[in-house]
């Protein structure tokens, strides 16, 4: 699923239920006008899915949908309660819940026991929840060790799957569910230097998918082969698609003018089920600088 959630952390406690460092929150603005975009903000985030973004490149739109995977629906599975399970390791969980006041004990007891006696906890988080996620039926997605705050986090990922666990925070009590689990991906800067020199492989060019991020203009004044370009004011007519443009068991490359809209990007494409992700540091500009200095700069 799609959210963002800002880079630097958003302050205001009920949008900020959960994460400690949620999904990538994309920056999209033009260098003439900042704007902050929002579509889902369930957490407390300090690395980023509702746009919330800050970077220089900021479009004014807000993207108010949290967009599934193609070929990743968020399932709807048969919940029960447990007091938790065991797994560990390096993995990412997709997970939903619903989020009730602290002293709503009455209302908590009474969702357990629709939950136990079949209905569907997404259903219950529209009605119920006092968490913004409620407009995604209590999604928050695929998040991974150290996103969330330390008590959902020990009960998210010690639940078995489809589980219904119940948690306390500061924010409230929480019944949470956790859907599917998988691998954690890979998201890594690459020096200009090393993707240089792959670049002169031509087998790489085959093997990889190269993303170029900047707008129509910026790629007509200075460009590298092999790329294909997805402006990132232009998130919300690419964005949803994503996964049927590109292969995410592929290796990715992300590049933008000096690496922080391709990094905003990278870490979207994360949450977006992409295994392997490269981010080239300081972008095309350092590319040219350091690399290929018949790359003009601008």
């Amino acid at each position: 699923m799609l959210r963002a959630c800002h880079l630097p952390p958003i302050a205001t406690p009920a949008l900020c239920a959960l994460r400690l460092s949620l999904i990538p929150s994309l920056h999209l603005s033009s260098p003439s006008n900042l704007h902050k975009v929002s579509t889902l903000a369930p957490f407390q985030t300090s690395v980023p899915q509702t746009f919330t973004p800050t970077s220089p490149y900021l479009s004014p739109w807000s993207l108010k949908r949290v967009f599934p995977m193609q070929g990743h629906p968020c399932p709807k599975g048969a919940a029960s309660f447990s007091a938790g399970g065991n797994s560990e390791g390096s993995r990412e969980i997709l997970v939903q819940h619903l989020l009730v006041k602290e002293d709503d004990q009455k209302l908590l007891l009474d969702l357990q026991q629709r939950v136990s006696g079949g209905e569907d906890l997404s259903d219950l988080a529209v009605e119920y929840s006092i968490c913004p996620s409620k407009e995604e039926g209590g999604m928050l997605g695929w998040v991974r060790k150290g996103q969330m705050v330390p008590e959902f986090e020990e009960a998210a990922f010690n639940a078995p799957l489809n589980k219904v666990v119940r948690c306390k925070t500061k924010f409230g009590w929480h019944l949470l569910q956790v859907l599917s689990e998988r691998e954690e991906s890979l998201l890594q800067d690459i020096q200009t230097e090393e993707f240089h020199a792959k670049m002169q492989d031509p087998n790489f060019l085959e093997e990889a998918q190269l993303i170029d991020v900047r707008e129509p203009d910026e790629v007509a004044r200075a460009s590298l082969p092999g790329f294909q370009v997805f402006p990132l004011q232009q998130f919300g007519i690419w964005g949803p698609e994503i996964t049927t443009k590109l292969d995410p068991q592929k290796d990715t490359y992300v590049m933008c003018h000096h690496g922080m809209r391709s990094l905003q990007v990278a870490k979207w494409l994360q949450t977006q089920g992409f295994k392997r992700i490269f981010n080239v540091s300081g972008g095309i500009h350092a590319y040219a600088v350091k690399a290929d200095q018949s790359i003009p700069t601008y």
